[in-house]
């Protein structure tokens, strides 16, 4: 699944501390390879770099996964 700006997210990076925390994608980047990375803003900062395959979608306020 590929996500696109404004998108709600959570992180799953255990070396991350944003790890389990939802955001908000605000960037999307191509890698050389032709795949995505992901800039996610947090409450408390922001996370870039993030491969596609560390994110989660969360839906609504409750930021359950859809």
């Amino acid at each position: 699944m590929s996500f696109e700006e404004d998108d709600r997210v959570r992180l799953h990076d255990e070396h991350s501390e944003f790890d389990g925390e939802r955001g908000t994608v605000t960037q999307v980047m191509e890698t050389m390879f032709g795949d995505a990375t992901y800039t996610v803003s947090f409450e408390e900062g922001q996370e870039s770099g993030v491969s596609e395959d560390a994110l989660e979608p969360v839906n609504g306020e409750s930021g359950d996964a859809e």
